[in-house]
This record gives structure tokens, C-alpha cells and sequence, in this order.
């Protein structure tokens, strides 16, 4: 095993990188700079390609943190580093997973509640989103008249804690037809917002639905 530091100046990784570029490196050298250190007994560049031998790009890509810090010479610290690198490197390419309906508008949102338009009760559902607004998860939390009394913020963040969600979009529907928030909404809106706050799970809006419109308190910035 030869030293890093005794390497050529032109074959290390990061000077590499800095002189030629990203593209211009092997797979082995670009993991090398995300790793930084190797092992007893292995140079970094030697651990990245005994790594790679053993789990080629592509599988190494969705290796989650578990299995990323149990592969010798990566360890907890080095998984984390490789997952966010991983991750940044995905939502740049907005590589997502296509089974997850991705919600960055209110109509998105409003495409996954179409059953409240004609519902003749108040249904108050939750939309739980990943960190990518994708739609993790979808629940029910209440039935009948809004209240904001009623509405208790455990009921709202325990499925988010649950599904690891990042943020969440709250919808009802007004049977009436009008569109226009009552002093209720307004104070569950508040109230939820003030929790997400708490929790690290942000509100990024309220919808409410009607049989042929719908009201978006992000759309209106009351958010």
C-alpha cells in the first residue's frame, strides 16, 4: 500500500479534480474525495476500488444509511456524507421515484382529494410529503364541522412522524360551495403552522375544496 501523500501531486483525487475536472476522473477517485481517508492497511483510492469491485455504481447509489456504514472502510460519517452527496446529486437531476405523485402546486394537491368535491360532510384530510414533495402518505383526520377546537395537532403529526414526512399539505371541503375561509380555518391554519414549527415538519398550505373550485392559503401568501 503506498501512502496518499506520496502519490504525484497529478494523481490525487482533489488536485486531479481541481486541474481536469469532475468528468475526468475515475469512479474509484471520485468516491476517493467523498470517503477523504482510507484504512489501515489501504490508501483511499485502494478502499474506493475495492468498494466499487464489490458494489458497482449503480447498487451503491441505493444503498441506504444501514447498509452504507456496514461496508468496511465507510463507517457512519462517511455513509452520511456519500447519502447527501447521493441525494443532492437526484434531485438536481430530479431523479424521483415515479410511483410517488410529486405535489408542487395546490391543483397537484387538489388532483389527490377529488373525493371531497361532492362529499356532503366536512372532511379534513392530511397530504404527507417527502422531502422532494412527493406524497408519502394521505389521511383522514376528522369528519363533520371544522372546528378549531376539535382539531388537536397530535391527530395531524403523528402520521407525519410515522411516514418521516417533510412538510404536509392540509385540505377540507365546504358542502356550502363557498370557497372563502371561516375564523376556524384561519385558527386551525394558525395553530398547525405554530406546531409544525415545533415538530420540524413545515405547513406549506391549506386548500379549501368545493364542488367545482378550490382556495389555496399558500396561493394567497396567507402563508
Amino acid at each position: 500500500m503506498s501512502p496518499i501523500l506520496h502519490l504525484p501531486k497529478h494523481a490525487m483525487p482533489r488536485e486531479k479534480l481541481i486541474e481536469k475536472g469532475p468528468e475526468n476522473l475515475r469512479d474509484s477517485e471520485l468516491l476517493a474525495i467523498l470517503l477523504r481517508t482510507g484504512v489501515r492497511g489501504k490508501n483511499v483510492i485502494e478502499l474506493s476500488r475495492t468498494i466499487l469491485q464489490d458494489h458497482p455504481t449503480k447498487k451503491l447509489l441505493s444503498r441506504n444509511y444501514k447498509d452504507l456504514a456496514k461496508i468496511k472502510g465507510i463507517g457512519p460519517a462517511k455513509a452520511c456524507n456519500m447519502l447527501a452527496a447521493f441525494e443532492l446529486t437526484k434531485r438536481a437531476l430530479d431523479v424521483q421515484d415515479n410511483n410517488l405523485p410529486s405535489l408542487t402546486r395546490a391543483i397537484d394537491a387538489v388532483a389527490q382529494l377529488q373525493e371531497l368535491r361532492h362529499a356532503k360532510r366536512e372532511y379534513f384530510v392530511a397530504l404527507y410529503l417527502n422531502a422532494r414533495n412527493q406524497l408519502v402518505h394521505k389521511e383522514t383526520i376528522s369528519i363533520g364541522t371544522l372546528n378549531a377546537s376539535l382539531i388537536h395537532p397530535r391527530e395531524i403529526f403523528k402520521p407525519a412522524v410515522d411516514h418521516l414526512a417533510a412538510s404536509l399539505i392540509v385540505a377540507h371541503n365546504h358542502p356550502s360551495g363557498d370557497t372563502e375561509p371561516s375564523h376556524d380555518d384561519m385558527m386551525v391554519t394558525k395553530r398547525i403552522t405554530e406546531a409544525g414549527h415545533i415538530m420540524g415538519v413545515e405547513l406549506i398550505d391549506h386548500i379549501i375544496i368545493t364542488h367545482n373550485a378550490f382556495y389555496s392559503f399558500q396561493e394567497r401568501n396567507i402563508l
